[in-house]
């Protein structure tokens, strides 16, 4: 089959994932990892993996499916980066909906869902190994599997509900607030990409959290 999957950031840490099953499909498949929807010329299925273009029925059309990977409970967690706002509630697990892409966003049939276990302990890049490798397990189980898969048609009301875009503003700490008490916002804070800030003193400062445990604490 030809199978493409769509990424918008060639820097995103999805990247390397994608590119290792391509790799391992490329004897029973052709995949092509492209980064614009400019670049889309058809084929069995479009995979949309942290893709923030908006993807027309004019585009959708050339493929057999269109399929958008988002990790939330759908109805539940339309919209933004829906993984973040929930481990930053206080979640201590994430689902992740395989479903067709449609004209308004994340209302599509649903084809698979999966539910990601994370430890209270977890730093954002052992969520996103979590979650990128459940990603993958869905994009397969999705190749292998279509004919006898059968989507569910999504509640229109009941159930629903909708995060938005987030901003530094959202990864900006309280130095008021205790470590403990805002936790979960510092572990889920790429430092390159959307790092933890504070301001303290008149002045702005990056936080950076890494694991210690296994460190000599002897000096």
């Amino acid at each position: 089959m030809n199978i493409t999957l769509l990424c918008s950031d060639v820097a995103h840490p999805v990247m390397p994932w994608l590119q290792r099953w391509a790799k391992k499909m490329e004897k029973k498949h052709t995949v092509s990892i492209l980064n614009s929807r400019n670049q889309l010329a058809g084929g069995d299925f479009l995979f949309l993996v942290s893709c923030s273009e908006m993807i027309s029925s004019e585009y959708r059309s050339l493929y057999r499916h269109t399929l958008v990977l988002h990790a939330s409970d759908l109805p539940h967690g339309r919209g933004w980066s829906p993984h973040v706002w929930e481990l930053v509630g206080g979640a201590n697990h994430l689902t992740l909906s395989l479903l067709e892409a449609e004209d308004k966003v994340d209302s599509g049939r649903i084809w698979l869902k999966k539910r990601i276990q994370v430890s209270p302990d977890a730093l954002w890049y052992e969520v996103n190994e979590l979650l990128f490798k459940a990603e993958i397990q869905l994009i397969e189980e999705a190749v292998e599997n279509y004919k006898d898969i059968e989507p569910t048609v999504q509640p229109s009301s009941e159930g629903g509900s909708y995060y938005r875009r987030r901003t530094p503003e959202d990864s900006e700490i309280d130095a008021s607030l205790s470590l403990s008490e805002q936790f979960d916002l510092i572990r889920m804070c790429d430092p390159d990409r959307y790092p933890a800030t504070f301001r303290l003193r008149g002045k702005k400062y990056r936080l950076k959290l890494e694991k210690a445990d296994d460190e000599d604490d002897s000096h």
